[in-house]
């Protein structure tokens, strides 16, 4: 039998690098910006947004690179932010940005787009997208689509596609086939997160817009929401259990 204390310090051994192990390495980070890595080609980047109902809010967004090219999937919260990302991509990647792409017209999602547009990035979003934001005195995203928008960066495709209303009427997901990945946006949801912000949502569609999702890539791996921890295929089951009973 080992000794009693050499039973202790093994638990909290294992226990230390169990904790060490359920935090995401930080491949930057600053007091606005973290960059977490996923895979070689992609990155999650957060950001804050302060609000009355939630306090200050981490804010997901999406860095995928492929031969000396990168796409950005939603905007950090304002422009100051949004130029130390630009900064980390092209300076320190040494990554040219082809396009921005935005999930939906909420701040969150475009508040920093003007750092792109000032550098020439071509931004895209849906034709309901840009109406919205203009409608909102939000920023304005320069390319729509109506359904569907595919991009080629590097060597690989990206999918952005509408599948229908859920956190908002316009909200879209992005999908990388080479990184078997899915940008959810504010649409899906982090395992055991509230609903969230509602007041631009479908809360009857929502459920069925994710099982759409679902049954259209089968194959993902990593799933991206809008707010909170990243998953798998377990967020857009979540997501859909929670809205499943939606009044």
């Amino acid at each position: 039998m080992p000794h009693k204390s050499t039973v202790v310090l093994l638990f909290l051994i294992t226990a230390f690098f169990s904790c060490k192990s359920q935090q995401h390495a930080l491949t930057y980070s600053s007091e606005d910006l973290k960059i977490i890595p996923l895979s070689k080609n992609s990155f999650i980047h957060i950001s804050y947004l302060s609000t009355e109902d939630f306090g200050k809010v981490a804010c997901n967004g999406l860095i995928y690179i492929n031969h000396g090219q990168a796409v950005v999937f939603d905007t950090p919260t304002d422009n100051e932010t949004s130029e130390e990302l630009i900064r980390w991509i092209t300076e320190t990647k040494k990554q040219q940005i082809k396009a921005v792409v935005i999930n939906h017209f909420h701040d969150d999602c475009l508040g920093g787009i003007e750092a792109f547009h000032e550098l020439n990035i071509p931004s895209y979003a849906s034709n309901t997208t840009i109406e919205l934001a203009k409608k909102e005195g939000n920023p304005v995203p320069q390319i729509g689509f109506d359904t569907t928008n595919e991009l080629t960066i590097g060597k690989q495709k990206i999918v952005n596609r509408h599948f229908g209303e859920a956190h908002t009427k316009d909200n879209i997901v992005s999908y990388i086939p080479s990184e078997h990945l899915l940008f959810g946006g504010c649409a899906l949801k982090s395992l055991n997160a509230t609903k969230g912000y509602l007041g631009d949502a479908n809360t009857n569609e929502w459920s069925t817009t994710i099982k759409k999702i679902k049954a259209s890539y089968p194959d993902l791996k990593t799933a991206i929401p809008g707010h909170g921890e990243y998953g798998s295929i377990e967020l857009l089951d979540y997501t859909i259990s929670l809205f499943s009973t939606a009044q």
